[in-house]
Order: C-alpha cells, then sequence, then structure tokens
C-alpha cells in the first residue's frame, strides 16, 4: 500500500516550522512528506536537516499598510501561486498542512485550485495576515488559544493547542549540565528571544549578569550574530545563537525561563510545566499578537509579564516569580489545551 502523501508549508520564523517538524517526526513512517517554501527563510534551514524534499517558491511580504513594495509583492505571490501549482501536480498530495507565515498563502491558493484539501494552524491568540487570507480556503482550522476560535467560521474552527515536538520531552538534565559545563548547585535559567533573537533582553541580561550569576546560572539564546564575544568562557553564562537538537536537554535542567510572546514556545513550555517570565515583542515591532498571548497566559496563571519599556530588573521579577513558582506550575498542569500534535496526527491519519 502505497504512503500517504502530505506537502508541509509556513516560514518567516522558526514558530512557523517547528509544529511542521513535529509532525514529520511523529508521522514519517507512515507519510512522505514534502516542504514548500521560500528561497532564503529559516524553513530551509531547519528543513534541511531532515531527510524531507524541500520546495522554494517565490514569495511576497504580506503587509497591512501603505507601501509601494505591495504592488511588487502582488507579483511576487501572483509567481509563487504558479510556481506552488507546477510543485504540488508534481508531487499530487493527499493533504496540504500549513502553518502560516507570508510564504503559505501561495500554497493554500494553488492547492484550492487543484482542489487538494488543506487544514492551517493558528498558533497566536489573533490570527496572522497570511491566516485571515488562507482560512477562506482549508477545509479546517485549528487553533492553539481557545480565544483564537472567535476570529474563524465556527464549522471548521477547533481548538486544540500546539502541535508540540515529542523530542521536547524526552530530555536530560545529565547531559545538559555536562554540554553547558553547569554545575548541579545553583538553579539555571534559559533566555529564549526567538530565533531572531531580542536585541532589548540581550542587553538586559548582559547589564544584569554579575547579579544574576550570583543566584544562577545562565543559558543564553541571544540570536544570529548576537554573541557577545567577551564573555565567552565567563563561568556559569553559556551563549548559543540558536539551538534545536539540544534543546531538550536544556529545558530539562532550566529552573525558569525568560522568553517573547511568540506562541509555539509558550505552548512548549506550558506543556513542560515551566515557569515563564514573558518579555512580548511590543507593538512598536510587531501587530501585538505576542502581548495578547502573554496576556492570555498571564491570566490564567501561567506566567509573569513584563513589557519591554519596563523591563526593569530581572533579578528583581525573578525572585517575584519564586513566590508564585508552585502556584503556576500547578495551574499549567491543569490546563486543557497543551499539546495539539495528537489531534493533527489523527487528522492525518483519517484523511
Amino acid at each position: 500500500m502505497a504512503k500517504k502523501k502530505v506537502v508541509l508549508t509556513g516560514g518567516g520564523s522558526a514558530g512557523h516550522v517547528t509544529p511542521n517538524l513535529a509532525l514529520i517526526t511523529e508521522l514519517q513512517k507512515e507519510v512522505d512528506f514534502f516542504y514548500i517554501g521560500s528561497k532564503t527563510g529559516i524553513e530551509k534551514e531547519l528543513i534541511a536537516k531532515t531527510e524531507v524534499p524541500y520546495f522554494s517558491i517565490s514569495s511576497g511580504k504580506l503587509r497591512r499598510y501603505i507601501d509601494l513594495e505591495n504592488v511588487r509583492d502582488i507579483f511576487r505571490v501572483m509567481k509563487g501561486v504558479i510556481d506552488a501549482r507546477r510543485i504540488l501536480k508534481q508531487i499530487k498530495p493527499d493533504l496540504l498542512f500549513s502553518k502560516g507565515g507570508f510564504v503559505s498563502v501561495p500554497v493554500i491558493i494553488a492547492a484550492k485550485m487543484l482542489k487538494i484539501p488543506a487544514f492551517i494552524h493558528e498558533s497566536d491568540l489573533t490570527p496572522g495576515l497570511a491566516n485571515k487570507i488562507a482560512q477562506r480556503f482549508a477545509e479546517k482550522v485549528f487553533t492553539s488559544f481557545e480565544e483564537a476560535k472567535a476570529y474563524f467560521p465556527r464549522e471548521k474552527v477547533f481548538a486544540i493547542g500546539s502541535p508540540i515536538r515529542p523530542e521536547i520531552f524526552n530530555g536530560d538534565k545529565n547531559t545538559a549540565l555536562k554540554l553547558l559545563h553547569f554545575s548541579s548547585v545553583k538553579p539555571i535559567i534559559t533566555v529564549m528571544g526567538g530565533s531572531l533573537g531580542a536585541k532589548k533582553i540581550n542587553e538586559q541580561v548582559r547589564k544584569e549578569l554579575p547579579n544574576l550569576l550570583g543566584n544562577y546560572q545562565v543559558v543564553h539564546i541571544c540570536g544570529k550574530g548576537q554573541v557577545d564575544e567577551s564573555l565567552l568562557g565567563k563561568a556559569g553564562y553559556k551563549q548559543f545563537e540558536y539551538i534545536h537538537e539540544e534543546l531538550p536537554h536544556i529545558l530539562a535542567a532550566t529552573h525558569c525561563v525568560i522568553t517573547r510572546g511568540g506562541s509555539n514556545a509558550l505552548f512548549e513550555f506550558l506543556a513542560l510545566n515551566m515557569p515563564m517570565l514573558i518579555i512580548p515583542l511590543s507593538k512598536k515591532q510587531s501587530r501585538g499578537d505576542q502581548l495578547l498571548n502573554a496576556e492570555s497566559f498571564a491570566q490564567k496563571g501561567f506566567a509573569k509579564v513584563v513589557e519591554e519599556e519596563a523591563i526593569g530588573s530581572l533579578l528583581h521579577t525573578l525572585r517575584q516569580m519564586e513566590l508564585d513558582r508552585a502556584e503556576m506550575i500547578a495551574s499549567m498542569s491543569k490546563s486543557p489545551l497543551t499539546n495539539g500534535l495528537k489531534v493533527i496526527v489523527n487528522e492525518i491519519r483519517e484523511r
């Protein structure tokens, strides 16, 4: 019996790719996967680490504001539809699964033209522009947040949580301590600014580093090109541009995380019952989705939130978190929306 064929798409940030990687890991023995992404996005780099065939298409950035580049990008999207249609006709997939990002829009449109059923997943509390467009071409829409259901047609939307990589649960603390050259005496804070890093968070961590190291050991995932070479080799402090394979081990050794408000990361920490200090992107840097994600997690008792413009003392906030740590972990352990991977896996199997 021939394997089912599934095309995955999504890109622009690691958050649009890691849920697809979770599906690949879970179903690689049952399904032939293919990936359609941009020519230069992070999705190409991450999928290259798998054995999944990767196809590049033309893509334009979707903007909510008036810009002359929008005219050029209309033509880029149109070319992307032509590219995607050609690739899909070649593969003849049974299903398309999209995690969003602007590269996914031409693929979704092409799939609709070829009558290929499509599922999409929206990570944030409010949908991005790509998924706002794509939802009209999709058969089913899955969301991480219950609140997000209000933005999609009732008959095809389901709140399931985020599809989480199975390997995230298989970390080993001792492996992490050896990798980091850390001891088991002081607790470990892991700082994650997202796949692109976070300049303001990086600056604040390094500013407070002497005080932080008096209480904690610090793993700092600071983003591409943002390693501070003057701090290399500093005891109790380890910098990485980006981490993938080693992340489960590091999280197994982590006491709490300082993170942006990207939904996929938040739901991974939720599934691990990991206390979080969330410093979301501001509205000056984004459409405000991270602020809403963070607010939802704070209201549910899963996290503490500090806005970037008012970071203040990280050490002071971490000490406040320690007082509520047990209550935060208890709240997270009761959440029904932790791992949507099983739902999507079953949907794919039943096609």
